[in-house]
């Protein structure tokens, strides 16, 4: 009797929707499209429009929130399920949803001094805070900004190939807020703020949220649209047990869940067709299950194909397919606006971005330049407008800078040579200029140390700069430049350096500077040497205890794709420092200069196998009596100082003289992600002559190096273990966290 009633029903439930889906031959049915949130769970939308468009259906309107916002747009702006398929099978989801920017777009300043920190936060009246999300959203926004560029010009959201809608939240008022008009990327970027990942996006004096936390599925919002019939997809699969909140991500979508289902019935209720893939065992971050997500949304669709066969033969008209009219390869500016820029100077933005009136530049320099500026951390939020005139193109940029230019930055660090570390720096911008930035490392632990630096970028103009620098550490060094019975003692270093300079950086990746400097060198062992000069301290032996000053100038070239663990680019780096005075502690100061070099290139074959080369060079010009400021070559370290080097299999400057060539070899194979096994071979001289009448490869030193490597959060992890078979001995080597 059950089966029977339960035909009966169905029956008249088909007899109904066919008969709501029949019209004279005078009406055509509008079909709304409903697409709800549910992060990577939302491409499966991508496989339900594949099956509509199969069928043959003409949406008419779309309307969407979140992640069923940025398919929706896509969509309503002409691309099909083919196109949109192809874009997200090229885009990095974790690149884009954490923000992350190529290294060759960060400021060269960046390059040289940060990158090695963990942890970032806020410092707003006095108070560290928390920060507002993970990311800022920067690189969705360029994405979506890209991808609808063809209709930049629409504000009107009904005026789109297909009208489209979208829902945010405001998070003042917990009001729903419904997007009809406006900067599309915009508009949707607010769409899919997910609370926690992604900052909130302010929108017409409004700060918006994702809008699936009040309206998920918003069916009644494309029914006012005028749709006749509503197909809607819906991504949600009731509330996570227990034992699967085990993430941040999945606590907080099951709170914004709650909200969700407060409503979620009624709306499905509103649809005609309803389209529920299961999701169970997905989630808001699974984007590397695209294929099985899509297959879903395929195979539920087709489920219900006769119903949408059926919609499609009611609709009269068909919509021809809708031509992508990209905007040209190169354009010319003829105007720059720029809106919100507040503590930096126009010229500022405009060298990063490298835009100028009359300039010819292609629309992929527009999204580096984005980068760039992005880049420097001094703006939240940058919208652009490429704006056609009869002489060119006028550009409009409207940024929302950072209201906190003050935060604070923490590390940790081990290593051999200056043991246990805690790095914490406090950096703020525009402080004293525009355009200036403040950074100030404390590090504390078992040798104390600190860096000040203070820098007015003007780009490729001439920039300024203030250094200040105190460094210390202690190391048990075999010594041959001791002219005593002692051959190992226990070196204390002290440098405390300041310098004040001028830089300029040509295409964020080369920079040529001058400057003065002023160096105070303390070395000193307990260790009993009868030889040394010092006489004011019995317990302390002093081997240098003078002021130096100093011409210095320098030109680097950086294109290395990440800091540590390089996989592609090159890096140049040289330095030239010529002592001019000195109140010379051991009375023999002569003035001298010494040019240091280092080239690296690394390149990487079948993703897998890093090939880096290494060559490095010093030379002495003139007479330097002080072996304390000669190049002593030794040990394992990214951290070293002045004229310390390392090299594999040997103990911490155990090789010392006027002059040094060293090269180094590296392999790492990457087993998997982030995780490297780790080779490396080294040849050097360390002579005063280095030419040695031609026979350079005389008294060569040689070391290999066998290790494991992470790139881990905090930094590259690293075990060694060098060996050289000159002196057959090897020695361990442990780093952790990055390097300062």
């Amino acid at each position: 009797m059950k089966k029977k009633t339960a035909l009966i029903v169905l029956l008249f439930l088909s007899i109904g929707l066919h008969a709501q889906w029949e019209r004279s031959d005078k009406d055509d049915i509008k079909v709304g499209l409903v697409l709800s949130g549910g992060g990577a769970k939302g491409f499966a939308h991508v496989g339900v429009i594949k099956v509509l468009e199969e069928a043959g259906i003409r949406v008419d309107f779309v309307g969407g929130t979140s992640m069923g916002a940025i398919i929706g747009s896509l969509y309503a702006s002409g691309y099909s399920s083919k196109d949109i398929d192809s874009i997200i099978r090229s885009v990095d989801f974790e690149k884009i949803m954490l923000d992350e920017i190529p290294r060759r777009a960060k400021p060269f300043y960046e390059k040289q001094s940060g990158e090695n920190h963990v942890l970032v936060l806020p410092i707003k009246k006095k108070k560290i805070e928390l920060p507002k999300a993970i990311s800022k959203g920067q690189n969705v926004l360029n994405l979506l900004t890209e991808l609808l560029d063809h209709v930049d010009t629409v504000s009107d959201f009904n005026k789109l190939p297909i009208p489209f809608v979208c829902i945010a939240t405001d998070i003042e008022t917990g009001e729903p807020v419904v997007i009809r008009d406006g900067f599309l990327p915009t508009a949707v970027q607010a769409s899919g703020a997910f609370p926690t990942l992604l900052e909130p996006v302010e929108r017409d004096g409004r700060l918006l949220i994702d809008g699936g936390v009040v309206n998920n599925f918003p069916v009644n919002e494309v029914k006012k649209m005028g749709a006749d019939v509503i197909i809607g997809v819906s991504l949600s699969n009731n509330f996570d047990k227990k034992e699967d909140l085990n993430s941040i991500l999945k606590i907080i979508n099951q709170i914004v869940n709650f909200q969700v289902y407060s409503n979620y019935e009624d709306q499905v209720k509103s649809t005609d067709v309803h389209l529920n893939p299961d999701m169970r065992g997905y989630d808001v971050t699974s984007f590397d299950k695209y294929d099985t997500i899509f297959n879903l949304g395929e195979a539920i669709a087709r489920t219900r194909m006769q119903d949408l066969l059926e919609i499609a033969e009611a609709q009269k008209e068909k919509r021809p397919p809708f031509e992508l009219t990209k905007r040209q390869k190169e354009f010319n500016i003829s105007a720059i606006d720029i809106e919100g820029n507040l503590d930096y100077t126009n010229k500022y933005v405009m060298a990063k971005m490298k835009l100028e009136v009359g300039k010819t530049i292609s629309y992929s320099d527009i999204l580096d330049g984005i980068n760039q500026l992005s880049a420097t951390g001094n703006f939240t939020n940058i919208q652009y407008k490429l704006i056609e005139e009869e002489k060119g193109v006028r550009v409009e940029l409207k940024l929302k800078q950072n209201e906190i230019p003050t935060h604070a930055k923490f590390a940790i660090h081990y290593d051999d040579l200056y043991k246990s570390a805690v790095l914490a720096n406090i950096t703020t911008k525009h402080a004293l200029t525009k355009n200036d930035v403040i950074s100030a490392d404390l590090i504390l632990g078992d040798n104390i140390r600190y860096n000040f630096d203070y820098f007015i970028d003007n780009g490729s103009n001439w920039s300024f700069g203030l250094n200040s620098r105190y460094n210390t550490f202690k190391a048990d060094v075999q010594v041959d430049w001791i002219p005593s019975v002692v051959n190992k003692i226990d070196l204390k270093y002290r440098d405390f350096t300041n310098q004040i300079y001028f830089q300029s950086v040509i295409n964020r990746s080369f920079a040529v500077g001058i400057g003065a400097e002023h160096k105070n060198i303390r070395a000193y062992t307990e260790t009993f040497v009868p030889s040394t000069t010092s006489n004011e301290d019995e317990d302390r032996n002093y081997f240098d205890k003078s002021n130096y000053y100093n011409f210095i100038s320098y030109l680097k070239l950086d294109t290395y794709d990440k800091k540590y663990f390089q996989k592609s680019g090159l890096n140049l780096d040289i330095d030239f420092r010529w002592y001019l005075f000195s109140n010379d502690y051991n009375n023999n100061f002569e003035s001298f200069s010494q040019l240091k070099g280092k080239f690296g290139y690394a390149h990487t074959f079948f993703d897998k196998l890093t090939l880096h080369f290494i060559t490095e060079a010093g030379v002495t010009i003139g007479n330097n009596e002080n072996e304390i400021l000669d190049y002593h070559l030794g040990g394992l370290g990214e951290n070293y100082i002045n004229t310390f080097l390392p090299f594999y299999g040997y103990e911490f400057a155990t090789l010392s003289d006027s002059g040094f060539l060293l090269s180094t070899i590296e392999t790492r194979y990457e087993l998997f992600k982030n995780n490297y096994l780790l080779g490396a071979a080294s040849v050097a001289r360390v002579e005063d002559d280095l030419l040695n009448e031609g026979r350079i490869f005389e008294n060569t030193k040689v070391g290999f190096n066998l290790g494991y490597g992470v790139d881990s959060i905090i930094g590259p992890v690293e075990l060694n273990l060098t060996y050289s078979p000159d002196t057959d001995e090897s020695f361990w080597y442990f780093n952790l966290g990055y390097w300062f």
